[in-house]
């Protein structure tokens, strides 16, 4: 008897050490329960924490089911998602947007390449809305839910199939 209380007592303290840690934010949850192997799913804190999660996912589905302004919110947050996905296929479209090469180094590169797009499709679109935005003439007449509304994330207006060229001494003039 004293042996399996001294087993609960030393799990109990680890479930309190492993809470602690993560009430405190020193550790987030995914590389506590990594200390978990496949070999130790029987451990009752990870089952514990198993137990945890599976309430909290509970409880968010019952929030989301019952509040509409959740439901709108994680609806626009899913279509920002989709957007940013559907911008990548397009800037990226060569061999459906896949990168087809198990050779790292060029993995790197298409992957580096991609950022490097995204970064620029972004940074442009930035200045675009920023400078149209300074005009008086659309600032007036745009609302708090245009604001919102307002992305980066477009692309409509370019063209990834045509010439490109380039005059590295001539500066893009982008406010016209």
């Amino acid at each position: 008897l004293d042996i399996i209380l001294m087993d609960i007592d030393d799990s109990f303290n680890n479930a309190l050490k492993y809470a602690t840690t993560l009430k405190l934010g020193y550790s987030d949850t995914e590389t506590v329960m990594r200390r978990f192997t496949k070999n130790n799913i029987k451990n009752p804190t990870y089952k514990a924490f198993k137990e945890l999660g599976r309430v909290l996912k509970t409880i968010f589905l019952c929030d989301y089911i019952s509040s509409e302004e959740i439901r709108i919110e994680v609806g626009s947050g899913m279509n920002v998602v989709e957007n940013w996905n559907s911008a990548n296929d397009f800037i990226f479209y060569g061999r459906n947007s896949e990168i087809q090469t198990n050779n790292i180094d060029d993995q790197e590169i298409s992957a580096l390449s991609l950022h490097l797009l995204q970064n620029s499709l972004i940074y442009i679109n930035t200045i675009i809305i920023q400078n149209i935005l300074s005009k008086k003439k659309w600032s007036d007449l745009m609302k708090p839910e245009d604001y919102r509304a307002l992305t980066p994330l477009i692309y409509l207006h370019i063209n990834p199939y045509g010439s490109f060229y380039l005059d590295m001494e001539d500066r893009l003039n982008i406010a016209a």
